[in-house]
């Protein structure tokens, strides 16, 4: 009973329709289409769990879905992969043909914030311009697939450092962080801070915190440690500093940081800090600050970087194009290596490989 029950519920899953008899392979054939989506449902979830604790963690990745392929292709529609800024991918986006333009357009992901679709296929470049947001890449491999990829950067949520024990800087606490900053509040000496804070350090030095997130310091110390404060955070590397002075007094500050700071510093800090919307209160000041970082977003937050994430696709000796197929190869992850009168050469896939073995010549003669 339990057998012909079981198949005719695979009997169900695999075509009730069909006019042919139910066969073992059949069933054979049913249970393999099970155990295959039992094991994407559970990479889904381990991705996901995955892409949880990055978000948790305040590190930067990108999550890749295939959104629609057209056959031969390794990757289905619904495949799901993770790109971290150090280069390393995680799930299953497609084999060795796809996974170079993969990785490269998820770095400039990671770059520029924005997300993005990748279309790969044989052509590279169609007869129509691709549609907006559609970037094209050349399937260089032998297969005669395509696929498109939708790329969504997840960046680390701007940070806000704010010096300083003024009214200034308690209401920039507070309404930074109801705008979705990372606020840390630097405060050498204080007791405490407020509770809006999410980290409270009792120093001027914001360490690496800077490289770890878009960040801009605003310095509202009122004179308590203003040139200190503005020094420290140009030196973590903050590349928009607001410091809430008249500009008077800062004229003498810059005279003062001349002397130990360089030029190309200096002109990262901008004073009176805020917009001139004729801001009296504490609270109105804030939101004439903030409103400025708005305004400024494309000087702070497009030259922030994550972490290794810049240097793998601006060294070019890093990549070699496979001289079978043409494609891109990552010298550093490449896998199939031929060394050949003195030089190396990198191959996508072993296919690949083994016919340059077979007749090296052959394809040098069409690459030089």
């Amino acid at each position: 009973m339990w057998r012909s029950e079981r198949s005719a519920a695979i009997r169900s899953v695999a075509g009730a329709g069909s006019l042919r008899p139910f066969s073992m392979s059949d069933e054979r054939r049913a249970s393999e289409m099970t155990k295959a989506s039992h094991a994407e449902a559970t990479l889904s979830r381990d991705l996901f769990a995955l892409a949880a604790d990055l978000r948790q963690r305040g590190v930067p990745f990108v999550l890749a879905t295939v959104i629609w392929t057209q056959s031969p292709t390794s990757a289905k529609p619904g495949a799901k992969g993770i790109v971290t800024a150090d280069g390393a991918l995680f799930g299953w986006v497609g084999g060795s043909c796809a996974q170079p333009a993969v990785m490269r357009e998820a770095m400039a992901a990671l770059h520029d914030g924005r997300a993005r679709i990748l279309r790969i296929d044989p052509v590279g470049s169609p007869d129509q311009p691709p549609r907006p947001g559609v970037i094209v890449a050349p399937m260089t491999c032998h297969s005669e697939g395509a696929l498109e990829i939708f790329l969504e950067p997840f960046l680390p949520a701007p940070q806000l450092l704010i010096y300083g024990e003024s009214p200034v800087a308690d209401a920039l606490l507070r309404l930074g962080k109801a705008m979705g900053y990372w606020v840390v509040a630097l405060r050498p000496g204080a007791s405490g801070a407020p509770a809006e804070v999410d980290e409270w350090l009792d120093s001027l030095d914001p360490g690496d915190r800077p490289r770890r997130r878009p960040t801009v310091a605003v310095v509202a110390s009122l004179g308590a440690y203003d040139e200190d404060a503005i020094e420290a955070a140009l030196r973590a590397g903050v590349t928009f500093v607001e410091l809430v002075a008249s500009r008077k007094r800062f004229r003498a500050i810059r005279e003062t940081l001349a002397r130990s700071l360089p030029e190309t510093l200096l002109e990262r800090v901008k004073a009176p800090a805020g917009l001139d919307i004729q801001a009296t209160s504490p609270e109105e000041i804030a939101v004439s600050i903030l409103a400025e970082l708005i305004a400024a977003k494309s000087v702070w937050r497009n030259t922030w970087r994550p972490e290794e994430a810049g240097a793998r696709t601006e060294l070019p000796t890093r990549e070699a194009i496979d001289p079978v197929c043409g494609m891109t190869v990552n010298t550093e992850s490449a896998r199939h290596v031929v060394d050949y009168r003195g030089q190396r050469y990198f191959f996508c896939c072993p296919a690949c490989r083994r016919l340059f073995e077979a007749d090296p010549e052959a394809y040098l003669s069409t690459t030089r």
